[in-house]
């Protein structure tokens, strides 16, 4: 079968590799169908790691994807074949003190699809996945919505472990897609404002279009010295979705006293610093967030029933043998795109 390989530093190659085959009875073989690309892959195609993983090449990133079911193993009972499926990317072991916590995002030995030293990703035709990863897409529901409920579950996550936001003010400092997809969970659950910045005028603009109230391009004005005339008591809960430094120091800035910060962003860093003072005066709660779980489920329900509308998220569309056109799109944040999807057909 054809898979697209990173093969170096902003290189890539398709090549030609095994397909993979059933080997355990809960096993799923599925045709790939579409693939959003993440910022993630685009840290592994533009820096070869993010912390210590790092890529050994050549090697398929990709996780967020959309198939058809091929062919089941002898104990599957979610899925048959012919299905329409949204791909959950991690595999975790379900034994271990975390997954026995209900916490399989952060199982001792996950699996996750295209990250280094555990599973290869999703860019190629055909991958195996165990039933537990995989997730009927009903209804309306398109393989768009089964690759983007991946990034969707995050934000849903995100907005989840923050609280009730029900007509609070929220803060997300970073409007790409996990930005948007923490946007989107948040209207759904009710909440009161939005008071949105990027560095990227189109995503401000895509932003706006969402229904943010306050918009904030950091690098043309004083965000916070703006945001305090408009919310002189502050935001209640920030969202970073950056993986910035100075996004970090801006949220505690902004955050009332007794807020709470949630920090999304995946920096390229490896140490975040923070203000002593404003953090303990303000008495600021901080939550971090690692990928999601149990949220893709409730993702594709949320847009199944309307809830939330993706529509807006997949900007850009490439045949599978131009893939790496679409990463060098989204590494440099040109012609406006959000999500940039791969078509197998």
């Amino acid at each position: 079968m054809k898979a697209m390989m990173l093969t170096g530093i902003r290189k890539m190659e398709m090549m030609d590799i095994p397909e993979p085959v059933i080997v355990n009875p809960n096993d799923v073989r599925i045709k790939m169908t579409v693939v959003g690309i993440c910022g993630s892959d685009i840290h592994y195609y533009t820096q070869g790691q993010i912390g210590s993983q790092v890529v050994e090449y050549p090697f398929a990133v990709g996780h967020e994807g959309a198939g058809i079911v091929v062919e089941t193993g002898s104990e599957v009972k979610r899925v048959k074949k012919g299905d329409n499926i949204a791909i959950e990317p991690a595999m975790p072991c379900w034994v271990c003190d975390q997954c026995l916590a209900g916490r399989h995002h952060t199982c001792r030995k996950l699996r996750f699809l295209g990250c280094p030293g555990q599973a290869e990703g999703c860019l190629s035709e055909y991958i195996v996945m165990p039933e537990e990863s995989c997730f009927p897409l009903k209804g309306r529901l398109t393989p768009d919505h089964g690759a983007i409920s991946e990034p969707l579950a995050i934000g849903v996550y995100a907005v989840k472990k923050s609280g009730n936001v029900k007509d609070l003010d929220i803060g997300i400092l970073g409007y790409g897609p996990i930005g948007m997809s923490v946007m989107l969970a948040a209207k759904a659950e009710g909440a009161g404002s939005f008071t949105v910045t990027d560095k990227i005028q189109s995503r401000l603009a895509m932003a706006l279009k969402e229904g943010a109230t306050s918009l904030y391009n950091p690098l043309e004005e004083d965000f916070t010295a703006m945001l305090k005339q408009h919310h002189p008591l502050g935001l209640d809960v920030v969202f970073e979705c950056c993986g910035q430094q100075e996004a970090l120091d801006q949220a505690i800035d902004v955050l009332k006293p007794g807020g709470k910060l949630v920090v999304v962003g995946i920096p390229e860093f490896d140490r975040w610093s923070m203000n002593v003072e404003l953090t303990r005066r303000k008495e600021i709660s901080l939550q971090f967030i690692r990928r999601q779980v149990d949220c893709v489920e409730t993702a594709l329900e949320l847009m199944e029933n309307g809830k939330i509308d993706i529509s807006n998220m997949a900007t850009h569309r490439f045949r599978f043998s131009k893939t790496k056109e679409a990463f060098d799109l989204v590494a440099a944040y040109e012609d406006g795109v959000m999500k940039a999807m791969i078509d197998f057909d």
